[in-house]
Order: C-alpha cells, then structure tokens, then sequence
C-alpha cells in the first residue's frame, strides 16, 4: 500500500511538472530554459520526498487499523490504544475498539455462565443421583421405591427448570420477579433434598424456628440460595446443620448455621467474592451466587457471625418500592 501510494503522488507531481514546464521551456530563451528545467528538477525531487513522507504518514494508520481489524477476526480483542488526527482514520479506530470492548464482554459473559451453571447444575443433579440410588436400594419395598421415585422425578424437574432459566435469556431476564411466597415448603423441600446426604455423612439437617412465614421471592431462586447455603455446611462444616426460621417488621430471616470452625478471620471480608474459597478444593462460587440471586429478589445474604458459623439471608416482607401499589389521596 505504501508503495502504491508513493508511486502515484510521485506520477501526479511528475506529470504536473511537465504540463507546466515543458511548453515554457519550448518557447523561452536559452538561459531561462535551463532555470525552468533546473526548478522542474527540483521540484520533482522535492515531490518524491513529499509523496515519501505522506505515503508513509497515511499507509503506517491504514495498516495499523487492518492489523487490528484482523486480530478482531481473530478473536483478539486488544484495543488500539492510538489515534492519527486524521477524523476518518479516528472513526474506524473508535469503531474497532468499540467493538473489541463488545467482543470481551460477550466473552466475558459466555466464560461466567459456563461456571455459573455448571456450579448450579451441580446441586440438584447430585440430589438425583441419591435419590435414583436410594430407589435401587428399596428395590424390594415398594412403597419406599414409590417414594424416592417421586422425589428424584421431582429433583428431575427442578433440574430442568434450572437448565432452561440457565439458557434462555428472556427467563433469566424475569427470573428476579417475586411474589408474596410461603417459604415452609420451600424449605422443607431442601430438607427433603438433602436428608440423604446428611445420613450418609452422620450428621443431622434440623429445622427450628418461626412457621408460617411469608417473603416477596421467587421460589426458585430461594431454593437454589438455601441449596447453597446447606452444601456449603455439608461440605464445609460440621456436625448438625440448623435451619432457624425468625422475622422482624421489614424481613423474613432464615439463618443457616452448622458447628464447624467457621470461616477464616483472613476471608470474612472477602468471603462473597467470586473464587474466594476457605479450602483448596472449593469453587469461591456459591456465595456469589446465592448473594446475587437474593439481591434479585431485593434479599441479601449475609454472614452473621464467623465462628461457629452463621449465614442469614433476609428476604423483603414486603414488595420493592418500585413494586408496590402507589398511594392515593384525597377523597374516597
């Protein structure tokens, strides 16, 4: 390009020079020739070594911007990161950069769904996979075949569920909408859940507090914060595993407390960050997660005390501001 470039402003110039200077060279005197000759020299090297420097002023930003436009192809990214003062030059550059800002938050996204839902599947799919083996176990007693049988059927539709809130963009837009919601069945379905793995690992799920209570939430966001919070007793704490029922006058409280040793002093402040984990093997994803899908809900989860531990998701009483019903005044 840059040649080509050089080539023609060096023709143009050329060409210029022998309209003008050739006829008056023709017609004028001896030594005047010989000036119009020397100055049309002149200014065809001066026309090179312009073209020279213009070809390589326009053709060096050209080039930039194809390169950049090629790793965007690429899938690379990267900006720029420079500018010509040249306003057309300037505007692709923008819209390249623009466009590689999109490219990385689509990436972004795609890598953090990937991990969000194999970290969400993961729950109930191992739910299943008890209740599917309790039923191999019961296989002489029908009743109990029965039994399981419709508890991992139920455990398949939650997983469905899941998979379709997961990969469909129009569900998850609307997956934060709430409603006013009994919360004992939804807990009592974890308890059922989750009583399988509590017996094979010796320790008891217990249920204590206030019944009856009512929440603004989506069903299945709480259940997936509460499946959370349980698997993280399980797996990280100790001993019987509570979960203690209470309200006061903004929030229904559920609180989740085993008798482990509780989180490290060094992670309290982190301890809702994504990857942060208080063991080696742990994701750092289900705190995130359950702490966004009640912030969905206008809820929050919070850890109430460090040792032993306590989680305690708030869930609003009533609905958001934006929600409710406006007041009226004046006459009835």
């Amino acid at each position: 390009m840059r040649r080509r470039l050089l080539v023609t402003m060096l023709g143009i110039t050329v060409v210029a020079v022998l309209v003008v200077g050739v006829p008056t060279a023709a017609v004028a005197a001896p030594r005047v020739r010989a000036l119009v000759l020397g100055l049309g020299g002149a200014a065809i090297v001066a026309a090179a070594v312009t073209a020279f420097l213009q070809s390589r002023a326009l053709s060096r930003p050209i080039e930039e911007l194809a390169d950049a436009a090629d790793r965007l192809r690429s899938g690379d990214p990267r900006p720029i990161g420079r500018r010509y003062r040249i306003a057309e030059l300037d505007q692709v550059a923008d819209g390249l950069d623009s466009a590689g800002r999109r490219v990385t938050s689509l990436l972004a996204a795609e890598r953090e769904l990937a991990v969000d839902a194999s970290h969400q599947l993961r729950t109930p799919l191992t739910a299943l996979s008890m209740r599917l083996e309790e039923v191999i176990a019961a296989a002489g007693d029908p009743d109990a075949v029965r039994d399981e049988g419709g508890a991992a059927l139920a455990q398949a539709e939650r997983l469905a569920d899941v998979v379709s809130q997961l990969l469909d963009p129009a569900r998850r837009a609307i997956a934060g909408t709430s409603s006013l919601t009994g919360i004992d069945e939804i807990i009592d379905q974890q308890v059922v859940e989750w009583e399988p793995a509590f017996r094979r690992a010796g320790r008891k799920l217990v249920v204590t507090g206030e019944r009856g209570l009512r929440a603004h939430v989506t069903p299945g966001g709480l259940a997936q914060v509460l499946a959370t919070l349980v698997d993280n007793a399980l797996m990280h704490g100790a001993g019987t595993v509570e979960i203690r029922t209470s309200q006061n006058t903004k929030s229904a409280v559920i609180e989740v407390e085993d008798q482990g040793r509780g989180v490290p002093p060094e992670l309290v402040s982190r301890i809702f960050e994504r990857s942060v984990s208080g063991r080696p093997e742990g994701t750092g994803l289900g705190l995130p997660l359950a702490r966004t899908m009640a912030a969905a809900d206008g809820g929050r989860v919070v850890l109430v005390r460090q040792r032993p531990p306590v989680f305690a998701v708030f869930l609003p009483r009533r609905p958001p501001a934006s929600r409710a019903q406006p007041v009226r005044s004046g006459p009835a």
